[in-house]
């Protein structure tokens, strides 16, 4: 007869604060990962819904914020000529300012106190998807991210004519050199697919159309690479996308981009598209029809902007009733061990530092930031980041830096006194210290029992400033919270 299986108790070291399982669950679908500062932050807000709303109200006002990062990769500060003369030259090949790019987004999702402003920067800089990959939409990218970021808790209308006539954009989907004698259609059926209306809601010939209402906008590709608009370039003559239509006699078809886009952008179907990638990047893979539709109709009502449905997301039973519902990805994963382990990056000075070596962490664990290569943008869904290979790729990140072993440079990490809050204390008190800090939420017995497997103690030990596990094992107590499944959670 099997022995009984031991009961392990948690204890309850209530000196470090949390969330309630409400406020964080906004935090978590809302920010990088909680830190003592954001909690201390959600608390002196009122609650997590306070907090959001004080973030959406906030945004743009702290420049200091936003300038922060400012001269560590100053690569991503030249113009496109620069950028392209300089790959020419040998000096630094645009795909190395790409890397910059990705480095940039990282760090600031790990600093930045804006935290639903870079949730938001991510969610659109993958809805309306240009790679951070390829040399020529390369030299223009790092502005396309300026103008998404602008735009990102804004009006949907304003940034999808921004985004879709910017020159990172008209080079990546070839309407760059597209023109009234040989129309492109890349961009004008993304734009109807991916973009806007998605899949069933045009024709073939709508395709035709939305690409000969887009010519005129150029990019001298490989040259000046100077963006400009040239009538002469412009197909003239009646256009009809669904139930947009307009005669075109005017060889400068700005106003018609304009207002063609300011059509799609409120249709009833980009409405429910965009309030159903809403839903699943922050509710649920599967989200009913109910929210969808309320978001849409909130999209609708507020003119496209994003901030009033986002307020609605966050207060419906749906997403209340969603908590542990979604993994995070292989960025996100990174950025959130950073966050809960306290590390400090500093400016870089070479490639072995932090800020710089987080791209290889997070290609290692499946996938550097925005360089999904197709204009789909990167998966939103658990399924495409439950494998095995990805959750033995974050163990191997997760150890390396709970030990502090790499990267070493340009980063500080805390010390294993930094983590003790006293001494003595008993293991179980420990770790319930250890796992409001780490996973933001008191320990459990299932959480109790893991940690006193992977170190081999009882929750009565006694942890003192010669033991063990200060002296030389704290890396490995770490590494057991961070691989624990409540660390994918996001």
């Amino acid at each position: 007869m099997p022995a009984p299986r031991k009961k392990y108790r948690p204890a309850r070291y209530t000196a470090t604060p949390v969330l309630s399982a409400a406020d964080r669950h906004v935090v978590s679908r809302f920010s990088y990962g909680t830190t003592p500062g954001l909690v201390a932050e959600v608390r002196a807000a009122g609650g997590g819904l306070a907090w959001f709303d004080r973030q959406l109200a906030t945004a743009y006002d702290d420049p200091a914020a936003d300038a922060a990062l400012g001269d560590w990769w100053p690569d991503l500060h030249l113009d496109a000529a620069t950028v392209w003369k300089r790959q020419v030259e040998d000096v630094r090949g645009s795909w190395e300012v790409m890397w910059d790019y990705g480095r940039r987004l990282l760090v600031r999702r790990m600093t930045s106190p804006r935290q639903v402003l870079e949730v938001m920067t991510e969610f659109f800089e993958s809805h309306l998807h240009v790679a951070a990959i390829g040399d020529a939409h390369a030299t223009w990218r790092s502005s396309y991210g300026d103008v998404i970021r602008r735009h990102a808790l804004g009006r949907f209308d304003e940034m999808l004519l921004e985004a879709i006539t910017h020159p990172a954009m008209l080079m990546y989907l070839d309407q760059a050199t597209s023109t009234k004698r040989a129309p492109n259609e890349n961009l004008g059926r993304e734009l109807l697919e991916l973009h806007t209306v998605g899949v069933g809601s045009y024709t073939e010939d709508d395709v035709k159309a939305s690409a000969r209402i887009l010519t005129g906008y150029r990019v001298d590709v490989y040259r000046s690479w100077q963006a400009s608009y040239r009538p002469e370039d412009h197909w003239t003559g009646p256009v009809r996308v669904g139930d947009f239509s307009d005669p075109n006699t005017d060889p400068d078809g700005r106003d018609l981009v304009r207002r063609y886009l300011a059509h799609l952008a409120r249709r009833p179907e980009t409405a429910r598209r965009l309030a159903r990638r809403l839903a699943v990047k922050f509710v649920r893979d599967d989200p009913p029809a109910a929210l969808v539709e309320r978001l849409a109709q909130v999209y609708l009502a507020s003119g496209t902007a994003i901030a009033p449905v986002l307020r609605e997301l966050v207060r419906s039973t749906e997403f209340k009733g969603a908590r542990g519902a979604k993994l995070r990805d292989p960025s996100e994963d990174l950025v959130a061990t950073y966050r809960a382990l306290g590390a400090e990056v500093a400016r870089p000075r070479g490639d072995e530092d932090a800020a710089n070596a987080v791209l290889w962490q997070s290609s290692t664990i499946g996938l550097a930031p925005m360089e999904w290569p197709r204009p789909d943008g990167q998966p939103m869904d658990n399924r495409a980041w439950a494998t095995p290979a990805r959750a033995l790729a974050s163990m191997e990140v997760h150890w390396s830096l709970a030990g502090g072993w790499w990267p070493s440079k340009g980063v500080t990490y805390r010390q294993p006194l930094d983590w003790v809050p006293e001494l003595p204390i008993s293991f179980a008190e420990l770790v319930d210290h250890l796992s409001r800090r780490l996973h933001g939420r008191p320990s459990s017995s299932g959480v109790l029992e893991a940690m006193c497997t992977a170190l081999t103690l009882a929750p009565t030990e006694v942890i003192t400033a010669d033991h063990a596990l200060v002296k030389w094992r704290f890396n490995r107590l770490l590494g057991a919270f961070l691989d624990h499944p409540l660390h994918y959670e996001r």
